[in-house]
């Protein structure tokens, strides 16, 4: 891998991390507006259906940035209503299937070294995000074949 590619690889990190912050913004103001406002009342609205809510708030707003900010030139220059749908498909799939991993590794950190939630947090963010970012890059996004 060449410098070149890898300083290329490091900007559009550094891009998807920024967008993941507008994500997590998202993502806690539904939480806050659904839990205490829209469906407050019961257990499962508040702790399983309004979280629900906020992920997928948070899913749509990164993906938005990630299809036309982060990836756009993989993106063919005539957008079309499919291709959004399809990358948005894979998208949502590669992200709940990160949010399992990071639940995962944030119960396993907390089982081994009985740090606080928020410290488990942050450390399972930081490897589901370089694994989100991976699938992104790898599969959702990938680069189009050459046609020979």
């Amino acid at each position: 891998m060449s410098d070149g590619h890898l300083k290329y690889i490091a900007f559009r990190y550094a891009k998807f991390a920024v967008s993941t912050l507008a994500g997590t913004t998202v993502d806690m103001v539904v939480l806050w507006l659904c839990a205490h406002y829209l469906l407050d009342g019961s257990y499962w609205r508040e702790y399983i259906l309004s979280p629900f809510l906020s992920f997928e708030c948070a899913v749509l707003t990164n993906f938005i940035i990630a299809y036309y900010g982060v990836w756009r030139d993989r993106i063919s220059a005539n957008k079309s209503w499919r291709s959004f749908f399809r990358h948005y498909g894979g998208y949502n799939i590669s992200c709940t299937g990160t949010f399992l991993f990071k639940m995962a590794l944030l119960l396993m950190l907390e089982q081994l070294f009985h740090w606080d939630v928020l410290w488990c947090n942050i450390a399972a963010l930081s490897f589901s995000g370089l694994l989100n970012f991976f699938l992104n890059e790898k599969f959702v996004f990938r680069p189009k074949k050459e046609k020979s």
